[in-house]
């Protein structure tokens, strides 16, 4: 029979702290919301069951029924995790509480109890907390031992390793204090027991809440084994203010360069590229300092993106070259072998093989054909104030600097567009378009103009 697991996700801590309305657990890491990093991390699991994962995982969100951002996000990009809500905040106890009638649905062997706001917890710590339950342990709590233990809750053990029982640091003694083993927050508890430990929790405290950590007590008197399983600070790192937010994205951001360098990915200066968690990078890719990948980024082999670039929702392929200082936008699509220089912006465009926007240009909502080149200063008019507009630029066309292009429009295959154009009609294949008004040049006129009281002001 299968192992079946519940991720069991604490969403409803509120970001008082952070001096915002926003959910704490919406708050983005890497371009995905917190929540979305922890929610990933239990689908990889299941993902990579055949390589000693779990086959069957289950995720449930605790939520605070008017936190309707969390509840939108997870509705819409994780529909399969079930949903329920904490009414009123009395604590992680009562939020496991608010959780069992979904766990009654099903028999679950083990349940993994992990926070929202913790979206550095690793793959690997996961599993070691389901390795701990397989060795017998019907509580295994995740460890660490930070440089600076003070505000952490302590792991007190006995002397066969056993855990006894989990202290909140500002309930600790002098002797506890001095422990430096601390609580990860994450857990991993036996199914059977689970329900049975939350309804004995007790909010007898001054808070009044109920503390899921007291379940470690009441095991142990139960005679159940509670075991600590160690990991590394990283895994534990919850946020609780700005400072902690840009604490996370730092480590995140570490650990996204050293696995870009290590499929291949040349970063001339690591420390200056930013990434997301989504953003898929193929071998032999070269980037240049000081460029911002958005969420929703795949880069083919052997791209090559200069200096101060910005990309986002973009399908970049094989071959292709970026900027310096080109802005790519959502829902654009650059072929193998294109190129966008200096100073391009290109939004909801395909631009196909070989097609070159070399320098100063915008592509919007348009189809630039392969082979195509247009020149300096060419901007697509897409919108009209009210809607947007379709341009498209045909193969081998080419479209003279300062044009504009009033879309809707359709410019023809091996079309040409004369320099400073503005283009309102459709060019046929082949032809030649000249759009401007005829220059007229007045002789001597210059030097007399030049001379009038007016221009001396």
């Amino acid at each position: 029979m299968e192992r079946t697991v519940t991720f069991i996700v604490l969403a409803g801590g509120r970001a008082s702290r952070m001096k915002t309305n926003t959910p704490k657990s919406m708050h983005a890491v890497a371009g995905k919301p917190m929540l979305g990093c922890i929610l990933d991390m239990a689908s990889a699991i299941t993902t990579n069951s055949v390589k000693g994962g779990v086959p069957d995982v289950r995720s449930v969100v605790v939520m605070d029924p008017n936190a309707q951002p969390v509840i939108d996000y997870v509705q819409r990009d994780y529909p399969e995790a079930a949903v329920v809500y904490q009414k009123e905040p009395r604590g992680t106890g009562e939020a496991i509480a608010c959780a069992l009638p979904v766990l009654a649905d099903q028999i679950t062997d083990d349940v993994l109890i992990v926070f929202g706001d913790t979206p550095l917890i690793r793959e690997q710590a996961i599993m070691s907390l389901i390795e701990a339950r397989d060795k017998g342990a019907h509580v295994a709590v995740l460890g660490f031992d930070p440089e600076e233990p003070s505000a952490y809750g302590r792991l007190v053990t006995d002397g066969s390793g056993q855990l006894v029982r989990i202290v909140e640091a500002r309930d600790a003694n002098k002797e506890e204090q001095a422990i430096t083993l601390c609580n990860g927050g994450a857990m991993a508890v036996s199914g059977e027991h689970l329900a049975s430990l939350i309804k004995r929790l007790s909010n007898d405290n001054a808070q009044g809440e109920y503390y899921l950590t007291e379940i470690v007590s009441l095991a142990h008197q139960d005679g159940l084994s509670c075991r600590v399983v160690e990991a590394h600070e990283e895994d534990a790192l919850g946020v609780n203010d700005r400072a902690g937010l840009a604490k996370v994205e730092a480590i995140m951001q570490n650990r996204l360069r050293a696995r870009a360098l290590a499929a291949g990915v040349t970063l001339e200066a690591p420390e200056s590229v930013k990434l997301c968690c989504d953003t898929v990078l193929e071998a032999d890719v070269i980037i240049e300092p000081h460029v911002v990948f958005g969420p929703g980024v795949r880069v083919g082999a052997g791209v090559h993106i200069r200096s101060f670039s910005h990309i986002e929702g973009a399908v970049i392929e094989a071959g292709a070259q970026i900027g310096p200082f080109a802005r790519v936008r959502p829902g654009s699509h650059v072929a193998s072998g294109a190129k966008l220089g200096n100073f391009v912006e290109v939004k909801n465009a395909q631009i196909e093989t070989g097609a070159k926007i070399s320098h100063l240009s915008y592509v919007g909502d348009a189809r630039v054909g392969a082979n195509a080149n247009i020149g300096a200063g060419v901007i697509t008019c897409n919108y009209d104030g009210v809607n947007k507009h379709h341009t498209d630029i045909g193969e081998g066309a080419f479209i003279g600097s300062n044009s504009a292009l009033v879309a809707p429009v359709s410019i023809g295959k091996d079309a040409y567009i004369a320099s400073g154009s503005t283009i309102t009609n459709n060019v046929d294949e082949d032809d030649l378009a000249i759009a401007r008004t005829r220059q007229s040049n007045k002789k001597g006129l210059a030097g007399r103009y030049k001379k009038t009281p007016e221009s001396k002001k």
